[in-house]
């Protein structure tokens, strides 16, 4: 509610003053965008989302921040708060990950949509090189779990796709109030494989092992997650003309709870409509239930049976 407050009266400030809105209507549109980009819901008052303030950092800003905020996890939030400006105290490994992990899929994410776009005449090649990379970094947070766009998805190059399939895929923070498989998860798995190829009996990060459970974990869920992109992908490319590229990305878009889109969902058949619905809704409750029930389960299997090791790649 803090975050939201904040960035709605700078909102509502920006839209009275810099564009001339009565200040009721400056409220609600304020009240609104900060409320949707909080949550990582990606809903625009306007039809464009917000293409129109493309130029506008005022705007992308705080929207951008209030992504960011409410994408890293409540965990994270309660940690960062509770210990401000202790020196000594060593931050989880959650929080480590969680916090690294999205600076590191922002910054990549920004730079692969800059060069990709950087010449498209309908996307960034009209800005200035200030607002290129406003818009790049902005087009990078919201490509990670929320809707909005600052510049037309449509028109993006299929490099700027691809780099989308990624971060739409990967999502947000853990507990957090965006989609994907999450940061967590993800780098679980890399670190898990560096282990690996270090030779490693452990998967360690930071001093600390990660137990053999939460790699299982991380594993279920990524599998789970590309499954259902995969059957999604299989039910909706047959039932329409259009691009692999594009039909991949607005199944990835629905399996992560992005709501980006390249403008072909409302001309796909009612079954493939009908089937970007459940990857919506099994991305949002299926992964979170899975997880958590994989998490809190405590009744183990007391036989173990005798260890074989089958050939691997």
């Amino acid at each position: 509610a803090a975050v939201e407050a904040l960035v709605a009266l700078w909102l509502t400030l920006r839209f009275a003053l810099g564009y001339g809105m009565p200040w009721g209507q400056a409220a609600w549109y304020g009240l609104f965008h900060a409320i949707s980009g909080f949550c990582n819901a990606g809903f625009s008052l306007w039809g464009d989302s917000l293409s129109q303030f493309v130029r506008d950092g005022w705007v992308l800003t705080p929207v951008m921040l209030a992504i960011i905020i409410g994408g890293l996890g409540f965990p994270v939030i309660h940690e960062l708060w509770h210990y401000r400006g202790r020196r000594e105290h060593h931050y989880s490994m959650h929080t480590v990950l969680t916090l690294w992990g999205s600076v590191v899929l922002l910054s990549l994410g920004t730079a692969l949509i800059l060069a990709a776009e950087w010449h498209n005449p309908k996307t960034l090649a009209p800005l200035d090189v200030p607002h290129r990379l406003l818009a790049s970094l902005f087009t990078s947070v919201a490509a990670r779990s929320v809707g909005f766009n600052a510049i037309d998805t449509g028109a993006m190059t299929d490099g700027s796709l691809v780099v989308h399939y990624l971060l739409m895929f990967v999502g947000a923070g853990s507990a957090g109030t965006g989609g994907g498989v999450k940061v967590t998860t993800f780098f679980i798995l890399l670190v898990a494989v560096w282990s690996e190829i270090r030779g490693n009996a452990d998967t360690e990060f930071r001093g600390r092992r990660i137990t053999p459970a939460v790699v299982r974990q991380a594993v279920t869920i990524l599998v789970l997650s590309a499954g259902m992109v995969l059957l999604g992908l299989l039910v909706v490319m047959p039932q329409t003309d259009e691009r692999y590229a594009k039909v991949l990305f607005e199944v990835v878009s629905a399996a992560g709870n992005v709501g980006l889109s390249t403008g072909i969902t409302a001309s796909l058949p009612t079954t493939a409509q009908l089937m970007l619905l459940l990857l919506m809704f099994s991305g949002r409750v299926g992964v979170i239930t899975l997880a958590v029930a994989l998490a809190a389960r405590t009744k183990r299997s007391r036989i173990r049976y005798p260890e074989e090791k089958p050939l691997v790649g």
